[in-house]
């Protein structure tokens, strides 16, 4: 199934998550977590890249190793997995960091550690880089 809009995206991968985390529950090490939403990317046909890195561009340097995304999914959407007690500010401060760099529009922080994960996702826009109309 292809899907290009992100918001769509989103909600699709909302709904797997949750279904790994209804599966698993929380506790486990981040790394488990992102191998099963791959595996659940994969089988739901959409594209992704684990461990992505994005280049921080200063002036004329390219810093090939800025930042890396958990997730890249469709070239659309930046998701963020977290196994922590809470999803605080800088969580958010990052996320955005990578949208502005990356010029995308929205990222997901997924905190699978959450007792009702409904609880620990957090939507973040980059409304920097959206077209002014």
């Amino acid at each position: 199934m292809m899907v290009t809009d992100e918001n769509e995206l989103a909600h699709q991968v909302i709904g797997m998550a949750i279904d790994i985390h209804k599966n698993l529950g929380p506790g486990l090490p981040k790394e488990i977590y992102l191998q099963c939403m791959q595996y659940e990317l994969q089988q739901n046909g959409l594209t992704s890249e684990i461990n992505k890195e994005l280049p921080i561009h200063y002036k004329n340097l390219v810093l090939e190793s800025g930042y890396v995304l958990d997730i890249l999914i469709e070239n659309n959407l930046i998701v963020c997995i977290e196994t922590c007690d809470n999803v605080v500010d800088s969580h958010i401060q990052k996320m955005l960091k990578m949208l502005r760099l990356g010029q995308y529009k929205l990222g997901l922080v997924i905190n699978f550690n959450s007792s009702l994960l409904k609880n620990g996702i957090r939507r973040v826009t980059n409304h920097k880089n959206q077209e002014e109309n």
